[in-house]
């Protein structure tokens, strides 16, 4: 009955990190630069990609998709951010919140299934080098990508109708920068335990599945690394897969640490977590195989010649 009674929240208020103003504009700049290297970084890979020859390759195919996943989740929180850090009022619209939660769970779904595509991709070439072209073949791996966005497209779309369910009456002040599952459903005044009960259940079969790809791909790729006799082809062989591995201990590994580590008592070193599990990654991607893959770099070196 006082449920019925009360006021549905139609906005929500962010407490976003500070309320001093001069910390406030040291943030926007520093995570201005931030959304402008994940812009030009992703970006210029996905060019780089489409320009160059060399790199249309299923590994290079899933990279590209790879940028444009990281340049959409990164621009669904912070343009965002960086507006409320100059606005002295900090709000969202309820519908803005509601399709901040599809596009952050649709894309961030979407990447750890592309990330565990890549894995796979490092198995097959790693292990099964003369049959790479017909399992890769460019039909199977169109129809692997559009498996990863539809995954996170179910994803997306059962958590917002999850948190479209539940009724907020009470406090509308989420303790963060941007809208997410977890905050809401602590925020909400309704019977939140199918919410919940949706939250694991993606965050096992979806998450656990792409994590496994990763793992057992992993497993395999180091068996047969290390059976090989040559030092110089246990390089070449591990070479190919140092780059997706460290995009893979950066995704994942700031996930799991996000997810799985104790409350902190601090609500501030929890927002900073959540910076480095959503902000952080879709910059250090591209960087990292900018910077590491020696074929990217003779790509990035023949048309810059060329130009």
């Amino acid at each position: 009955m006082a449920e019925s009674n009360c006021t549905l929240v139609t906005e929500f208020s962010l407490t976003g990190f500070t309320e001093c103003l001069v910390t406030q504009v040291i943030l926007f700049l520093i995570f201005l630069l931030i959304y402008l290297v994940t812009i030009l970084g992703n970006l210029g890979m996905m060019m780089l990609i489409r320009a160059s020859p060399q790199l249309h390759s299923p590994m290079y195919y899933f990279l590209g998709h790879l940028a444009f996943v990281d340049l959409c989740s990164s621009t669904v929180i912070t343009p965002k951010m960086l507006v409320d850090f100059l606005s002295e009022r900090k709000s969202i619209a309820y519908a803005g919140c509601m399709a901040q939660v599809f596009l952050f769970d649709l894309f961030g779904m979407t990447e750890y299934f592309l990330l565990a595509l890549m894995a796979y991709d490092r198995y097959v070439a790693v292990c099964h080098p003369l049959v790479y072209a017909l399992v890769m073949s460019p039909k199977c791996c169109f129809q692997l990508v559009t498996g990863s966005y539809l995954m996170g497209l179910i994803n997306g779309i059962g958590q917002t109708i999850s948190m479209a369910s539940l009724s907020f009456c009470g406090s509308s002040v989420i303790d963060l920068f941007f809208c997410d599952v977890s905050p809401l459903i602590s925020l909400s005044t309704s019977d939140t335990t199918l919410s919940s009960i949706i939250l694991r259940t993606s965050a096992c079969l979806l998450g656990g599945s792409s994590s496994l790809v990763v793992l057992v791909s992993y497993v395999a790729i180091i068996s047969a690394i290390l059976s090989i006799s040559s030092a110089k082809g246990k390089h070449k062989a591990f070479s190919t897969c140092t780059s997706h591995l460290a995009t893979v201990s950066i995704s994942y590994g700031t996930s799991f640490l996000m997810y799985l580590k104790p409350s902190s008592k601090s609500s501030r070193e929890d927002k900073w977590a959540v910076v480095f599990y959503t902000v952080v990654p879709p910059m250090l991607n591209p960087l990292i195989y900018s910077l590491r893959n020696k074929e990217v770099k003779d790509a990035l070196r023949r048309l810059t010649k060329i130009r």
